[in-house]
C-alpha cells in the first residue's frame, strides 16, 4: 500500500507541474479529495523526491499569489451573464 501511495504523490506533482495545474484541478482529474492532493506533494513527495517537491511547490506559491485574481474573475462572469 505505501508503493502506491508514493506513485500516486509522483504523478500528482508531475501533473501540475506540466500544467501548472491547481490543487482543485489536479483533485478532479484523478479523483482524490484537495486534502489529499495536498497532503500527497507538500507531505509525502519532500520523501520521495526532493527536485520534484520544489519544483510543485513554486507553482503552489504561484496559483497561491494569483487565487484573488482568480475569484474576481469568476465573480464577474457570474454576475455579467444576465446584462
Amino acid at each position: 500500500m505505501k508503493g502506491i501511495v508514493e506513485e500516486r504523490a509522483v504523478e500528482l506533482g508531475e501533473y501540475i507541474i506540466e500544467n501548472g495545474a491547481t490543487v482543485r484541478s489536479a483533485a478532479k482529474k484523478f479523483g482524490v479529495s484537495k486534502s489529499t492532493v495536498h497532503k500527497d506533494v507538500s507531505e509525502r513527495l519532500r520523501g520521495v523526491d526532493p527536485g520534484l517537491y520544489s519544483e510543485v511547490k513554486n507553482v503552489l506559491e504561484i496559483n497561491k499569489a494569483q487565487r484573488h485574481i482568480r475569484g474576481g474573475m469568476a465573480t464577474r462572469k457570474k454576475y455579467s451573464r444576465g446584462k
